[in-house]
């Protein structure tokens, strides 16, 4: 009688020393930018694009479980790869986009701590540096199992925006009909409309992430025997953040888009105006949930970007090699965080543009690396028996083809406006 629970106390226990690469990949992509951004949808168009949550999530879900299956079966890094299978060049040039997007989404993390500490009267020339620092220190003096413990904490501090829009009191049966129905055809005809889709599909589905993703399952040293463990991790920590996303599409809406507050710029605005339209502790809620996010993706994506730049140029790197022995990974790692928050600190800076202008850039650039994906992923020479299945490819090539008709849809839709 003791057996079944031992087969499950001995389940949970391997599960528990798998989880973190997928969970963490997933939920930190709900950062100040994507904050923003499901913010903004909900307050220009209401529940009127819940319906790409669904198969965003469907999306998310199929891509990063491509991801940890490479890393796990190849024992290496997405940008090593690229490199190994397309050349140092290819790889370069992907490298410097990857870059100057991430670099948009790092400056991005650190308008969001400066603006949920000025909610509160806290100057972000105090905030600012302070945060820069901590992360820096998390990440130099930690090891790869310390700093994963930290983010996994900061992963579940994103239950505040679910509480956050239940407080928002929504109209839950009219977010339930929009999840669910096929939106209107008229709406794609619009170009706020569809660079709102994109940069939805781009702030979940982030080119960054697949980098990370693989690069922290090889580094954490799972291998094909715990894929299976691993793949729970990928699909919990999606559901969760597409959960999250959905919640803060819906407070927003709720809120703001029926009293008539279209226009919002940041995440703090989004919190700052619900203050007068729902309860106190859904602004206090919405405000500390953008700080932890924004502290969180600032840890991340610098480490997201080092991990692609130096495998793919083949460089050491690592959470658990000291700074002598990765210097290249620590030192751009180092730059990105000094000059991210540097730029928040310039008077007049254009930050929520390059807030929003990094989520669409994030998806016009998320199918070329998506294309990568789907090529070594399916060369069996380098997979063996787990290459994709046909509905694999069928919905990763339908994602690729989607998000560059959405692109060109939208820069027609720009020329005409």
């Amino acid at each position: 009688m003791k057996l079944p629970f031992k087969g499950w106390r001995s389940r949970l226990t391997v599960f528990f020393a798998i989880v973190g690469p997928g969970f963490i990949t997933a939920n930190v992509d709900n950062d100040a930018g994507g904050i923003a951004t499901y913010s903004v949808a909900g307050a220009q168009f209401g529940y009127s694009l819940l319906w790409t949550m669904i198969p965003i999530s469907v999306a998310l879900v199929i891509v990063q479980e491509m991801s940890s299956r490479m890393g796990a079966v190849t024992g290496k890094g997405l940008s090593d790869l690229i490199r190994e299978e397309f050349g140092l060049r290819v790889t370069f040039i992907l490298m410097l986009a990857l870059v100057a997007t991430n670099f948009g989404n790092v400056a991005s993390e650190f308008a969001g701590v400066a603006s949920s500490f000025e909610l509160f009267g806290i100057s972000k020339y105090i905030v600012v540096p302070l945060s820069a620092f901590i992360v820096w220190g998390i990440v130099v003096h930690g090891t790869y199992s310390s700093v994963e413990k930290v983010f996994l904490s900061a992963s579940l501090f994103y239950v505040c925006y679910i509480v956050s829009g239940v407080l928002a009191h929504p109209d839950w049966k009219a977010a339930a009909l929009s999840t669910v129905t096929r939106p209107e055809s008229a709406g794609f005809r619009n170009y706020g409309y569809l660079s709102m889709i994109i940069g939805l599909a781009g702030t979940t589905i982030a080119p960054w992430m697949q980098f990370y993703l693989q690069a922290s399952i090889v580094e954490k040293g799972i291998t094909a025997r715990q894929y299976a463990t691993s793949r729970l991790d990928v699909v919990l920590g999606c559901l969760f953040a597409a959960i999250v996303a959905w919640f803060i599409v819906v407070a927003c809406a709720a809120t703001l888009h029926t009293a008539g507050k279209y226009t919002i710029e940041t995440g703090a605005d989004a919190a700052m105006a619900l203050r007068p339209l729902a309860h106190e502790g859904a602004y206090l809620l919405f405000a500390a949930g953008l700080f932890n996010a924004s502290l969180f993706a600032a840890s991340i994506l610098p480490i997201s970007t080092a991990y692609a730049v130096c495998e793919g140029l083949g460089f050491e790197s690592g959470l658990d090699k000291r700074f002598e022995e990765a210097p290249a990974f620590y030192w751009l790692y180092t730059a990105l965080i000094v000059f991210g928050a540097g730029v928040v600190l310039i008077p007049g800076f254009p930050l929520f543009r390059v807030m929003v202008l990094s989520q669409v850039v994030n998806g016009v650039l998320l199918p070329f690396v998506l294309v990568f994906v789907l090529l070594l992923i399916n060369d069996r020479e380098l997979m063996g028996d787990y290459t994709n299945s046909r509905p694999y490819n069928v919905i990763s090539w339908v994602t690729v083809t989607v998000m560059a008709l959405l692109t060109i849809a939208m820069m027609v839709a720009q020329g005409r406006s």
